[in-house]
C-alpha cells in the first residue's frame, strides 16, 4: 500500500472527526460551525450559484496565474542575464512586494472597476512577484564554477542559461509556481469580497452579510476543494518534470 496515497485521505478523516466532535464537544451553535451533513445539502441545492461563482473565480485566477507566471519568469531571466536590470527594479520590487497585497485592491477597483480585470490585474502581481523572486534565486544559484566552464567553451549568457541555468532553477521555480497558484485562488476571493459582480469571494461576502452561514461554508469548502485539487496537480507535475530531485 502506497502511503503517500493514503496519508492524505487519513488527514482528511481526522479532520471530519475533529469538525464533527467539537461540535458536540463544545456545543458550538451553527453559525460558528455547522454540521458537514448540512453543509453538504446546501452544496446540492445551491450547486447551480456555487458553480458559477467558482467558473468567475478560476477564470480571474487562472488567467492572472498564466499572466503573473510568465512574466516573473521573464523577467527572472533578464534580472539575471542583465545585472544592471536587476540593480535597478529589485529595489522597487521587494518595496511593491513587502506591502500586503490587499492594500493594492481598493486602487485596482477604481482604475479597473469591479469586473474581472481588476482581480486578474491582482492575481498578476501576487504570482509575478513570487515567481519573479523565486526564479532569481534559483537562477543565481546556480554552481559559478560550471558557469565559468561554459564560458571557457564560448558559450554566451542566453546558452549557458537555456543548457544549464534553467535545468538547475527549475525545481525552485517550479516549487514557486505550486505556491503561487494557491496565493492566485487566496488573491482573487478576498478581491472578490472588497469589490465585484461575482465570484466565490462574492458569495462569501454577501452570505455572511445576510447571516446565511452554510452558504459562506459551502462557498468555503468549494474553494478550499479545488485549490487542494489544482496543487495535487502541481505536485504531480513536479514529480514528472523534475525527476531528479
Amino acid at each position: 500500500m502506497n502511503m503517500d496515497r493514503v496519508l492524505p485521505w487519513v488527514g482528511v478523516a481526522l479532520l471530519i472527526v475533529l469538525w464533527e466532535g467539537s461540535i458536540y464537544a463544545f456545543n458550538l451553535p451553527p453559525y460558528v460551525l455547522p454540521n458537514l451533513s448540512a453543509i453538504g445539502e446546501e452544496l446540492v441545492s445551491n450547486r447551480d450559484e456555487l458553480l458559477r461563482g467558482l467558473i468567475a473565480t478560476l477564470y480571474e485566477a487562472g488567467t492572472g496565474y498564466v499572466i503573473g507566471a510568465v512574466l516573473g519568469i521573464v523577467f527572472g531571466f533578464l534580472a539575471t542575464t542583465a545585472p544592471s536590470f536587476e540593480r535597478a527594479f529589485m529595489p522597487i520590487i521587494v518595496a511593491i512586494n513587502s506591502v500586503p497585497i490587499v492594500a493594492y485592491v481598493p486602487v485596482a477597483l477604481v482604475a479597473f472597476g469591479m469586473g474581472p480585470a481588476s482581480k486578474i490585474v491582482m492575481v498578476v502581481i501576487a504570482v509575478g512577484f513570487t515567481v519573479f523572486l523565486s526564479a532569481v534565486q534559483g537562477l543565481n544559484g546556480c554552481d559559478r564554477n560550471i558557469v565559468n566552464l561554459f564560458r571557457s567553451f564560448g558559450a554566451g549568457p542566453i546558452r549557458i542559461t537555456w543548457t544549464y541555468r534553467l535545468p538547475a532553477a527549475l525545481p525552485t521555480i517550479i516549487s514557486a509556481l505550486r505556491v503561487a497558484v494557491v496565493r492566485a485562488m487566496i488573491v482573487a476571493i478576498v478581491a472578490e469580497m472588497l469589490g465585484s459582480y461575482e465570484g466565490l469571494g462574492r458569495i462569501i461576502y454577501e452570505s455572511t452579510q445576510q447571516i446565511q452561514f452554510l452558504r459562506t461554508w459551502a462557498a468555503i469548502i468549494v474553494a478550499s476543494a479545488v485549490s487542494v485539487i489544482i496543487y495535487s496537480l502541481f505536485i504531480w507535475a513536479d514529480r514528472k518534470l523534475v525527476w531528479w530531485k
